[in-house]
């Protein structure tokens, strides 16, 4: 009788191969796994990268799950993110990116590959879209507003103004 783990075992070794060059190349320190299904008739590959800079004060973590089924093409999977500062506060960035990708059936790993670094590549740049927007955006608004005077302040008497009339120059009632 043929052991299911090993019907498979040639593709997912020639899957690792392609993959790895992918993975070292963009998520250093990260850990690729390639499991059969327990039937055999799809492909696990999970990628998991973290990153740790406590002198920096931020954490980050890449989660990629990919399930593909060679009888019909179909690559579906989720892009997880997760990254954590904390410097004089705490800022989380937490999302999700369901894929959903469609190889020829029977694709070779290193199509695969390409597809999989294509999505990633994507994703990877929409967040960095996403970041530029948010400090032009967002985050400004999130600013409280104070007048531009142009006019030093005296910070041994800062406790003593009245926001917007003597910073602002303006009159007091």
């Amino acid at each position: 009788m043929e052991n299911a783990d090993s019907r498979s075992h040639g593709y997912r070794k020639s899957l690792i191969k392609s993959l790895s060059t992918h993975t070292s190349e963009h998520y250093p320190n990260a850990s690729l796994g390639i499991y059969p299904s327990e039937d055999d008739t799809q492909i696990a590959i999970l990628t998991v990268a973290n990153k740790y800079s406590p002198n920096n004060f931020w954490n980050g973590r890449w989660r990629s799950l990919y399930i593909y089924t060679p009888s019909s093409g179909s690559l579906t999977g989720s892009l997880k993110v997760d990254v954590h500062y904390y410097e004089d506060g705490n800022v989380r960035l937490l999302t999700t990116k369901p894929v959903e990708l469609k190889v020829n059936s029977g694709a070779s790993a290193s199509e695969i590959a390409r597809q999989i670094a294509q999505a990633e590549k994507r994703y990877q740049e929409d967040l960095n879209k996403a970041f530029g927007s948010l400090s032009e955006g967002a985050f400004k608004g999130l600013r409280r507003q104070l007048p531009i005077t142009r006019q030093k302040i005296d910070w041994e008497k800062i406790s003593g103004y009245r926001v917007g009339q003597d910073i602002g120059g303006g009159r007091s009632r």
